[in-house]
């Protein structure tokens, strides 16, 4: 079944005028905390399950841990192709609540905004996912396809009770493309997102009163030199993919650079003893085209033979991406430019997110959302008209994309 200018357009209209029933949705989504951790979600799936109910889309809760549950809702006959929406209904933890000028649990709107927690990470994206599909629910006899609105838990910490456990007990969710809400910022398209590597290492040595310190041989000492050493690890910038050439890096060209960050440094418990251990976490971000392997080599020929100091990779996975040139890529990038009036920059997601899960299953998957900053944080916010005019990209592309 063709997709005509004028069905695409009624589709548009019906959720301009939608703005304040997302406007509500969104409201009703940021009063029910679900702060990773613990990343409780069930309230916020009871206000999506609900919402999407009286929109005629039954949904199927599908849970590992029934206080963090994921949503299921098909929509559509077996025929065309099968589109997937994807958010995460946790969110991050608020930070130092004392700077917060709006309330954290309570939408507030005022120039041109929506804050409140979640709203930039991901509420705003949910609630615009789940307009975009009340809004084709009701065409349901109309659609060239079929899709599915999945929200999900566990995305914020890497967990397993979300999209990790969703696809493995619901094969029926892959589908064909998957529309993921996270935003990469400036609203920017990213069809590809670094890879990440977690790496904890740890110098151990002789301990005794701090008299007996001698120079470059204290665990602490020889933590911090490696330290310095792996630092330079922050100027490496990758060599772009055929696939994916053209693809920006963002702000300061952010994402074409391995980022490495030591997140925690601890030594030693008493200023005036030599401490005998001394260990540090490590955070590494991996642009398209610099492999982990090539990292975690890196760091190991810094440390040297020093058999005092161990390294241990404790997480792992290589930038992924969806090439440039899939439908996918093509059709959301059409979409957002009918609707916001340009091209938008194709760019690298820094941190992850639940669409390297489909691309892990051979699923082309692209971000896009109303988050307005690279992170969200103080004052979490997204534009209102952002989150209106993800919801008209959603439906577009969708339905572009199933027939």
């Amino acid at each position: 079944m063709a997709v005509t200018p004028e069905f695409l357009a009624n589709i548009d209209r019906e959720i301009v005028a939608e703005r304040e029933t997302l406007v509500d949705l969104c409201a009703r989504l940021v009063t029910a905390p679900s702060a990773s951790p613990p990343g409780r979600t069930v309230e916020v799936a009871r206000i999506v399950q609900n919402f999407l109910k009286q929109g005629g889309i039954a949904t199927d809760v599908v849970a590992e841990d029934p206080d963090a549950p994921n949503l299921v809702g098909h929509v559509g006959e077996g025929r065309g192709r099968h589109v997937v929406f994807n958010a995460h209904m946790d969110t991050m933890q608020p930070g130092d609540e004392s700077r917060w000028t709006v309330p954290r649990y309570e939408l507030t709107r005022k120039d041109g905004r929506l804050y409140g927690l979640g709203m930039g990470n991901m509420k705003g994206a949910l609630a615009s996912m789940c307009v975009a599909s009340v809004v084709l629910a009701r065409h349901r006899a109309e659609l060239p396809g079929r899709f599915t609105m999945t929200a999900v838990c566990d995305e914020v910490m890497f967990g397993e009770r979300g999209a990790v456990f969703l696809l493995k007990a619901r094969p029926d969710v892959h589908g064909e493309y998957l529309i993921s809400g996270e935003g990469p910022g400036f609203m920017h398209l990213a069809p590809a997102e670094k890879g990440l590597l977690w790496l904890d290492i740890e110098v151990s040595g002789d301990g005794g009163h701090s008299s007996k310190a001698l120079r470059g041989q204290t665990a602490a000492v020889k933590l911090a030199g490696l330290l310095s050493k792996i630092d330079e690890i922050n100027d490496m910038y990758a060599t772009i993919a055929p696939e994916i050439q053209g693809i920006s890096g963002g702000e300061g060209n952010t994402g074409l650079r391995v980022s490495l960050n030591a997140g925690t440094v601890a030594a030693g418990g008493v200023r005036s003893l030599v401490a005998t251990r001394a260990c540090a976490e490590i955070d590494v971000r991996l642009p398209p085209g610099v492999t982990g392997a090539e990292i975690e080599r890196r760091v190991r020929d810094a440390a040297g033979s020093d058999p005092a100091i161990t390294i241990k990779a404790v997480k792992f996975w290589d930038a992924n991406w969806t090439s440039l040139s899939d439908p996918l890529v093509r059709e959301l990038a059409e979409a957002v430019t009918t609707v916001r009036g340009s091209k938008p920059e194709f760019v690298v997601r820094l941190p992850g997110s639940d669409a390297r899960r489909w691309r892990d299953l051979g699923v082309p998957a692209a971000c896009y959302g109303p988050q307005p900053l690279l992170s969200a944080g103080v004052d979490d916010y997204a534009n209102e008209q952002d989150v209106l005019d993800c919801a008209r990209v959603y439906a577009r592309a969708c339905l572009r994309l199933m027939g």
